[in-house]
């Protein structure tokens, strides 16, 4: 009887406060939907650093007019380094290839470039990138070698430029979070004060504190659990139709934002959510209200 009754004061509390409950659940919505993202992006960020981690090279570019016999002793010495896990030729030929298929959408820009100037190159892999600066300070200087390259150097930038956005999320979702508490609380103390001489009569006959509060708490979670749900949609829609849709090539070219991953914010944003709201109704209600 006491659960039904709590119930139904929830959900004739949210109905009596219709807009505030609207006002509350969006701009949960909102700010769920900002820390799921900064979420996202701060796994799928590790996920990209540790995809390309295992799979960065350094690049040596040979001179065009290289010799067979310097190329067969670079390659030598490469296999025999204990820094070196493997080790790819690429002659201009292959480079060219690689050249038209990397840039296949811009046919002017191809059409534009002398196959002759693209010059050889060993890709190779190593054991841990980052001893690649002490592969490539041996062979920078070495006679038939024009340069060599670290991809992650080169990638660092967008390592950077991700951190910052992944930073940027998390704070816009923590301003976000501090707008619904407040709002969580001024909803609280509006319904609170709207059933105050309900409250009067309950406390008169007798009724326990977490009973008379029962109510106003529940109405927070409820509407806390719903804007994560709103949150989640949004995040399910941004990766159906973003995502997998409008930057399907972009994404083509770093690990995919798996699925489990998306599917894992749900349980994280309710959770979170109903504690915190839970947590700011129950302090409205003991230091703000005397019920």
């Amino acid at each position: 009887m006491r659960a039904k009754y709590v119930m139904s004061e929830v959900f004739l509390g949210l109905w009596r406060n219709i807009s505030m409950t609207v006002a509350m659940i969006i701009t949960m919505a909102v700010s769920l939907t900002m820390l799921g993202a900064g979420l996202l992006l701060y796994n799928q960020v590790d996920v990209i650093e540790e995809y390309y981690q295992t799979n960065l090279e350094v690049v040596i570019y040979l001179e065009r007019d290289i010799s067979q016999e310097q190329i067969d002793q670079i390659e030598s010495d490469l296999l025999s380094n204990d820094l070196v896990a493997q080790v790819q030729f690429e002659s201009q030929e292959e480079a060219w290839k690689r050249f038209q298929d990397t840039f296949e959408e811009s046919p002017d820009l191809v059409a534009s470039v002398d196959p002759s100037v693209l010059p050889p190159a060993f890709r190779v892999k190593l054991k841990d990138i980052n001893d690649a600066d002490q592969l490539i300070a041996e062979y920078a200087e070495r006679e038939g070698v024009s340069q060599a390259t670290n991809q992650k150097e080169i990638l660092q930038q967008v390592f950077d430029i991700l951190g910052g956005a992944q930073r940027l999320t998390l704070i816009v979702a923590l301003v976000q979070g501090v707008a619904a508490l407040m709002l969580v609380a001024n909803t609280i103390q509006v319904a609170a004060y709207s059933r105050r001489r309900e409250v009067a009569i309950m406390k008169l006959v007798g009724a326990p504190n977490w009973f008379v509060q029962a109510p106003f708490v529940l109405e927070a979670v409820f509407a806390g659990v719903i804007g994560a749900l709103f949150a989640f949609g949004t995040l399910v829609a941004s990766k159906i139709f973003v995502i997998d849709g409008q930057f399907e090539d972009l994404f083509q070219l770093m690990p995919p934002v798996e699925w489990n991953s998306v599917l894992l914010l749900l349980p994280i944003l309710a959770a979170i959510s109903a504690v915190i709201s839970a947590v700011t109704a129950w302090i409205t209600l003991r230091f703000n209200i005397r019920v």
